[in-house]
């Protein structure tokens, strides 16, 4: 009697995906490289600006300016990731913010510290069109099958270089001088722009060169009416926001340690154990991403960790236990990220998935805005105990609300096909069948990232049919 042939489903890992796939590699080694860049000029800069105005104001316009001007650009950054190549966008990203990290070797005195805000503006305008464009790339250049271990490793990225990024920073900074930190973070940049030109899949699906494409107020509302339509990506782009409001506790950090009696040591530490939780949260949690079912569970499981470990370290009579509470609450905060980028990345189609995910991170950055300005506002006036309970009951009403407002919801089943998706107007007629493999395989892009027709280019030399454009 014949036995039955045995199946092996393939199940891919971070480390697998890492090693096998030299453009995802790329892509992740530039985007290590930006992040890092950031906190080389960031670190540093933080430091030289009270020494040269005797004030914490410019520090705090700096950081005002870095996350305030992002949140302002996204959508409109959005649109054009959905137009434009993104491997342009992203070089041309980088080469923007090294011309305006150079700026910040003209800060040298009180007179010139104005320059460091048009030099953190110039990099957060590069920021908001550099990070929608990563994240809607992601899909393009992996299998489908390998999409949940490469957003496990992407989102192991921010953490890394929170620890790694952070920490070379300062001791750069303290022992070269700070211009020779910016010098670091120059270099980098230009690095990063090399690296992601040697990107050899395209980073979007094929565009219909011959339409013309919406104003971008039209690309706008199409996005903002196709997230509003669909209960389960108005679930997804509003997951961030949590954590984004109980972000306010990141104020209180030197003010914990000088209560400890831990000084700048325990301060650094804080920020080194948050960079470590959103580090090893994504890895640890990866398992997840392969349960679809799981993933509105996840995330309000997520929201909620994270406030309650804030609720805990207000009330935490050791340091060293407040050290493992911050890793919890930022374990869960990687885990939040990863789980709804990985969960739009299935549901959004590739054309509109840069505008969906520059309202997602607007969303965010603008709660993180919201709650820093309101841990300022009340800092010298309060316990730090208290802007600690306040932000972590925020964030745990927030994640309650939000899934009794998604529990009839669930990702278990497959997103609607592409037909089902609002069609624009009269600019993109044929966007769906802009190719024939592509028109095929759309419905699979969309559960787990786009399906890459056979004619795209895999090694140098190798020429594409289709004559759509590859940049």
């Amino acid at each position: 009697m014949r036995g039955r042939p045995v199946l092996f489903a393939y199940v891919a890992t971070p480390f697998s995906v890492l090693t096998g796939n030299r453009d995802f590699r790329r892509l992740f080694a530039a985007e290590l490289v930006v992040f890092g860049a950031d906190w080389f000029v960031m670190v540093p800069l933080l430091v030289l600006l009270p020494e040269l105005t005797g004030s914490g104001v410019w520090g705090a316009l700096v950081l005002a300016a870095d996350t305030g001007i992002t949140a302002v650009l996204l959508p409109y950054a959005g649109t054009v990731a959905d137009r434009l190549d993104r491997r342009t966008i992203l070089i041309a990203a980088n080469l923007a913010a090294l011309v305006a990290t150079l700026l910040l070797f003209l800060v040298r005195s009180a007179a010139t510290a104005p320059l460091a805000l048009v030099a953190i503006g110039a990099v957060a305008v590069a920021k908001a069109f550099y990070s929608p464009s990563a994240q809607a790339a992601l899909p393009n250049v992996v299998e489908p099958e390998d999409l949940a271990a490469a957003n496990a490793i992407a989102g192991s990225a921010w953490g890394t270089m929170t620890i790694v990024g952070a920490s070379l920073g300062g001791i750069v900074s303290s022992v070269a001088g700070p211009y020779v930190s910016f010098a670091v973070a120059a270099a980098g940049l230009l690095t990063a722009a090399v690296v992601t030109s040697l990107i050899r899949r395209p980073l979007q699906a094929p565009r219909d060169t011959t339409a013309v494409p919406p104003r971008t107020w039209h690309a706008l509302l199409e996005a903002l009416r196709y997230i509003g339509a669909r209960p389960r990506i108005r679930a997804l782009v509003t997951v961030k926001s949590a954590v984004g409001l109980g972000n306010g506790v990141l104020t209180v950090f030197p003010l914990l340690a000088g209560m400890y009696g831990v000084g700048s040591l325990g301060a650094g530490l804080l920020f080194a154990v948050r960079g470590a939780g959103a580090l090893v949260g994504p890895l640890v949690m990866r398992p997840v991403l392969n349960h679809r079912s799981w993933l509105l569970p996840g995330l309000a499981l997520s929201m909620s960790l994270y406030g309650l470990g804030y609720l805990g370290v207000a009330a935490a009579p050791w340091f060293p236990l407040v050290l493992a509470l911050v890793f919890v609450a930022h374990f869960a905060g990687g885990t939040n990220w990863v789980l709804s980028n990985y969960a739009l990345q299935g549901e959004v189609p590739d054309r509109l998935r840069g505008r969906v995910f520059a309202t997602d991170m607007m969303l965010a950055t603008l709660a993180i805005s919201v709650s820093q300005l309101g841990a300022a506002l009340f800092v010298d006036h309060v316990d730090e105990r208290v802007i600690l309970v306040s932000c972590g009951s925020i964030t745990l009403l927030y994640a309650i609300g939000w899934r009794i407002a998604t529990r009839n919801l669930s990702l278990a089943d497959d997103p609607p096909p592409a037909t089902d998706e609002p069609t624009p107007a009269s600019s993109e007629p044929t966007a769906a069948p802009a190719g024939p493999a592509r028109a095929s395989s759309e419905p699979t892009a969309a559960v787990g990232g786009p399906a890459r027709a056979s004619s795209e280019p895999t090694a140098a030399g190798e020429s594409d049919p289709d004559p759509q454009p590859q940049r």
